[in-house]
């Protein structure tokens, strides 16, 4: 199964958008949109720029646990990564998002 993008509205009435690898695990996560016209902005953001190695911020968090951002040509962050146990596991989800995104659809669960 390929990657998909769910976009859908939580529970302060923000849209925000997931991308999913094809197993169903979440790989990054949007912030939280007003309008839903930015929102699927920031679905075409994550799809130009997830092939672009240098456009992900590849951090540790305070606990020791690792994640990433991806961030757009104007250095805004667009996505964010789960923590992961090791970097290895955080840049194996960067490899799933450049596999996944590019080419994924998207599902509007917005009504």
């Amino acid at each position: 199964m390929a990657g998909k993008f769910d976009l859908y509205t939580d529970k302060a009435g923000e849209y925000r958008f997931r991308l999913k690898a094809g197993n169903g695990q979440v790989i990054l996560a949007s912030e939280g949109y007003k309008q839903k016209s930015s929102a699927t902005n920031g679905i075409d953001s994550v799809k130009s720029n997830a092939l672009n190695d240098g456009r992900y911020e590849r951090k540790e968090t305070k606990a020791g646990k690792y994640m990433f951002n991806l961030k757009a040509s104007n250095g805004q962050v667009i996505g964010t990564s789960e923590s992961y146990e090791s970097a290895a596991a955080r840049d194996n989800g960067i490899e799933s998002v450049k596999k996944n995104a590019p080419d994924a659809a998207v599902d509007d669960q917005t009504g």
